[in-house]
């Protein structure tokens, strides 16, 4: 790349965020520099997603100047930490855990997963690639017209100014999807880690479904979660705000599974999941 425009595209392979960048690849918006999919983890990110990224957007964004950096979490021992192991791999003494899990009050706890598995790992990516005397650079968030409640939460990375495009030429998800079918890609699934508490229920039922491997892996990860604060007398946490095991609630035949939320009682906010 010859020409630096100090703009990234901050990429959950989402419809949002891919649409972005065949808008950029078509001059419809300012150009960006690079795609930068921070990936939570391939034990963590849904396999849908991986798949999208790598196999269709990685190398029609290519083919159009555009590339897109696959990044990850790595340790200070230069091991990498996905989302998963870290849960799993739960050590210390406190309880608190990465996820929103939700415990008796029905809402979602505090998180760090999006700050720590996503904005982090593209914050530090720029501090190193980009020369300090054109920092902050600017961060394209796909965040379009419908969700506008969820741009500008949070507060800028020390290196960061993020832009919101969709907004600034009014598209809403729904322009986004008609993005894919001018240049005749398929359009992405909804971006999230598989056992993502901020899933619907509808979204659960689906998940057992259609894809019932991955369904009884986000079900023992609640009880291992379940069994963790149990052991030390910290009350109960499920993956949704019903109080209830995951496998519970999803094997009930109640009319609301099928309600048209798109969350779970939280929103992923920020704009670097679910885009």
């Amino acid at each position: 790349m010859t020409e630096r425009h100090n703009r990234i595209l901050s990429y959950g392979g989402g419809v949002q965020s891919s649409a972005l960048i065949i808008l950029a690849a078509l001059g419809e918006i300012p150009p960006i520099d690079y795609a930068l999919f921070a990936n939570t983890g391939d034990d963590s990110e849904h396999p849908g997603t991986l798949t999208y990224v790598r196999e269709i957007m990685i190398p029609w964004a290519a083919k159009h100047g555009i590339e897109v950096k696959e990044l990850r979490r790595y340790l200070r021992d230069g091991s990498e930490q996905t989302l998963w192991g870290r849960i799993m791999d739960h050590k210390g003494d406190t309880l608190r855990e990465p996820i929103p899990i939700y415990g008796y009050s029905g809402k979602p706890m505090r998180r760090s997963c999006t700050a720590d598995h996503k904005i982090k790992v593209v914050g530090k990516w720029i501090e190193k690639n980009y020369d300090k005397s054109v920092l902050p650079i600017e961060v394209c968030v796909g965040i379009s017209v419908d969700e506008i409640e969820r741009a500008g939460r949070g507060r800028d990375e020390r290196w960061e100014k993020r832009v919101y495009p969709l907004l600034d030429i009014g598209y809403h998800r729904s322009h986004c999807i008609g993005v894919f079918e001018r240049v005749g890609l398929p359009v992405p699934p909804k971006s999230s880690c598989f056992f993502c508490p901020f899933h619907s229920l509808k979204t659960w039922r689906v998940l057992r479904r259609d894809e019932p491997e991955l369904f009884e892996k986000a079900a023992q990860l609640e009880y291992k979660l379940l069994e963790r604060r149990r052991n030390r007398d910290k009350g109960e946490v499920y993956l949704t705000g019903t109080g209830k095991p995951l496998r519970e609630v999803i094997t009930a035949e109640q009319d609301e599974l099928f309600g048209p939320e798109a969350f779970n009682g939280g929103k992923c906010d920020e704009g670097y999941c679910w885009t």
